[in-house]
């Protein structure tokens, strides 16, 4: 049976001091009131706090990731973070693909698939996010949508390197806009995608993949959402950045 992740995404948001705080005290009710045994924290806060956000999680039940990583290994790359950096600092996983960083960073699908096989390289589990804006849903064009950006990084993977990623599905035109999917929207897409792996690969492959919902999730539809069949969890934007919000959320999980 597949556990359920709740994974928050800090985005751009919060001083060093205030990212220090919420991390000890989410370890600090975590390490009291445990959540279920099946379920799998993680924060992925913004470069600067990363070593801190180890260290604070490194005796504690929450796993780190970053919400970003270079397609580049090393070099003259100014600015840019490497896959290799981030292993250096226990990073355990790295969002790639979010809908930001392809609207207002351009990144296409083969800079995205540049990533992943950096994050593999350097054994760090991908969460590849994937979804459709307002526009492609109210033209019915969703699914096609969400089985190209599919196919154009993460099917052309072996079964081994699809074996370690997790799926996110983000539908655009409910980030940070206090929409959200209905649970069957999200059962409908979720159940969706684990088909198409499931074509694409096989049936085992597809039952083992995590496929999370990323879009306005919050402490009053959560448990709606993680009770749908292919809804493995949830990429939480900012409901993660409250610490009673989020862990209301892990605690519904």
């Amino acid at each position: 049976m597949r556990k359920t992740i709740v994974a928050g995404n800090w985005k751009m948001n919060l001083t060093f001091s205030k990212a220090e705080d919420l991390l000890f005290d989410l370890n600090d009710q975590l390490d009291d009131t445990p959540p279920d045994a099946g379920v799998e924290v993680i924060v992925c806060p913004p470069f600067p706090f990363l070593e801190m956000a180890a260290d604070a999680a490194e005796d504690g039940i929450i796993r780190v990731g970053a919400q970003n990583c270079s397609e580049h290994e090393k070099g003259a790359y100014t600015g840019e973070i490497s896959a290799a950096m981030l292993k250096s600092i226990d990073t355990s996983y790295v969002i790639v693909g979010h809908s930001e960083r392809r609207k207002y960073f351009g990144e296409t699908n083969e800079t995205l698939l540049n990533k992943i096989k950096q994050c593999h390289k350097y054994e760090m589990i991908p969460i590849f996010c994937c979804g459709e804006s307002l526009e492609d849903r109210e033209s019915n064009k969703h699914f096609d949508v969400v089985k190209n950006q599919l196919e154009e990084v993460v099917f052309k993977l072996t079964d081994h390197e699809f074996s370690m990623i997790i799926i996110a599905y983000e539908p655009v035109w409910a980030i940070g806009t206090g929409k959200t999917a209905t649970s069957e929207q999200a059962q409908e897409m979720h159940a969706f995608i684990r088909n198409l792996i499931s074509k694409k690969y096989s049936e085992r492959l597809a039952e083992q993949t995590h496929i999370l919902y990323g879009g306005s999730c919050n402490s009053k539809n959560a448990a709606e959402l993680f009770a749908c069949e292919d809804v493995d969890g949830g990429l939480i934007g900012g409901a993660s950045l409250d610490k009673d919000e989020f862990l209301t959320i892990i605690y519904l999980a």
